[in-house]
């Protein structure tokens, strides 16, 4: 049919009438009557599940070793689920996720998204897999908020466009008619940024988010969280009905087996596989442990020039010298290597003490020698923990915007100070590699370098004087 009417009205031939729009809408219908396979029938021929999602702390970021975020991980399970491989991708901005699953490019979006009208426009919205406490923080030392109330006569901050102001509307039209707030536009600073600097009184936070900017502003707290919980959920492209259906049997299904909850916790900003706790059983430990390792983290010194007093407290800060210490992330023994990390230094088995250290040593000194060879000690060093902790090309980051802000970036106490911005909205949006815990690497330093301290003052013997050793099997 299609063919015989293209002809008739000379389609495709020079000097051809045009066609008709009912003609044209009456081949669109034509063309759009044949059948077509199930959404997960097409992602399984494909092979690839595609979720569009945005770098975020609590959804998308590339880690020191791999990508991290919730949102990943649940994506990668569902992906597992349905025997295919993942394509995850950012963009920037829910509205680029919005054209994403108009397109029909992405199958799902994925943000620790609430879904309102914009998002029923494009997609079908999942059910309920998580509510989030929506919090009103406050700066350390003044008073302290504890009702809804009281924001009716304080100055408050939160982020233009967001679901947290959006609750604000609700309370307004509900309960506290002369509720007013400061808008912080969606990617300047962080409304809690406005109250630890005195701006604001008050921010209404995510708590996931809070989670991590809490690393960022000490100072302040928390003082209640409002009656409405966040909803999150994801969103299926229109016209995957089974996939739909199939997104929300994994999310149940995940949800009892207790792995939605295992995982919310350790991605959250206070979860990590490195415990950053000053430790009461360092001198302890010294003398239970770390006999049992000296030799090799001698060995490991031997080869590759690297004090064995360092390698030591990189050790200590990451197991605490237990072979059989493992994280939430599956990185495991002395060096807390991941499997990745093991393979490419050709460990066999990361439980094996020696192993672990002689490659966690190798590691280091390969991202050492990333470092340019002008930076003088001791700064190289430090900046090497702090690029082995959070990855190279982050560190990168930290450097290039310790120079946007006009400080040194070969000098540690320069690039430490940058090094937290890189949770920042309104730094990292502007990095190459997008968000990172920037916190993380500076505690890390801080730590082996106190770790450090002490060792030089208290591991002098040699390991006949100590006496003890065990097999490479322990």
């Amino acid at each position: 049919m299609r063919r015989r009417l293209r002809h008739a009205f000379g389609v495709g031939k020079p000097g051809g009438l045009l066609v008709p729009p009912i003609v044209l809408a009456v081949l669109g219908l034509v063309g759009s009557c044949t059948p077509q396979p199930p959404a997960v029938d097409r992602i399984q021929t494909r092979g690839e599940l595609r979720v569009v999602t945005m770098n975020s702390p609590t959804s998308y970021y590339t880690g020191a070793h791999a990508t991290e975020g919730l949102e990943f991980q649940l994506a990668s399970a569902f992906a597992r689920r349905l025997g295919v491989s993942l394509y995850m991708y950012p963009v920037e901005s829910p509205e680029a996720m919005q054209a994403e699953l108009a397109t029909g490019r992405a199958d799902i979006a994925a943000a620790q998204l609430t879904a309102d009208p914009s998002w029923r426009r494009v997609g079908e919205p999942s059910n309920v897999f998580a509510r989030v406490p929506q919090l009103v923080v406050y700066r350390n030392g003044d008073d302290r908020p504890r009702d809804a109330l009281q924001l009716e006569t304080a100055r408050l901050s939160v982020r233009a466009g967001s679901p947290q102001e959006q609750l604000l509307e609700r309370l307004k039209r509900t309960v506290a008619p002369a509720l007013q707030w400061i808008e912080t536009a969606p990617r300047a600073a962080d409304p809690v940024e406005d109250v630890e600097n005195g701006q604001a009184d008050y921010a209404v936070v995510d708590a996931r988010e809070f989670s991590f900017s809490h690393h960022l502003y000490p100072d302040v707290e928390v003082g209640f969280a409002l009656p409405d919980e966040r909803p999150v959920q994801w969103v299926v492209r229109r016209g995957a009905a089974d996939l739909y259906e199939e997104v929300n049997r994994f999310l149940v299904a995940y949800a009892a087996s207790g792995e939605l909850e295992r995982l919310t916790q350790l991605s959250s900003g206070d979860a990590r596989s490195f415990q950053y706790e000053e430790s009461r059983r360092f001198e302890e430990l010294m003398t239970e442990r770390l006999p049992q390792c000296r030799t090799w983290f001698d060995e490991a010194s031997n080869d590759t020039g690297v004090d064995w007093r360092l390698l030591a407290a990189i050790g200590y800060q990451e197991s605490q010298w237990d072979p059989a210490a493992q994280s939430p992330t599956g990185a495991t023994g002395v060096m807390m290597l991941t499997a990745t990390t093991a393979e490419s230094l050709g460990v066999k088995d990361r439980a094996n003490a020696r192993q672990s250290i002689l490659a966690g040593a190798r590691y280091f000194l390969e991202v050492r020698d990333k470092i340019p060879s002008r930076i003088a000690e001791p700064d190289r060093t430090w900046l090497a923990l702090a690029a082995y902790n959070v990855g190279f090309a982050h560190l990168e980051d930290a450097r290039v915007l310790t120079q946007m802000r006009g400080k040194n970036p070969d000098s540690w106490d320069d690039v430490r100070s940058s090094l937290p911005l890189l949770a920042e909205q309104l730094w990292y949006e502007r990095l190459k590699r997008g968000y990172a815990r920037g916190w993380e690497p500076v505690q890390f330093v801080d730590r082996i370098q106190r770790y450090l301290t002490l060792l030089e003052w208290g591991a002098t013997e040699t390991v006949a004087d100590r006496g003890t050793r065990v097999s490479p099997e322990a």
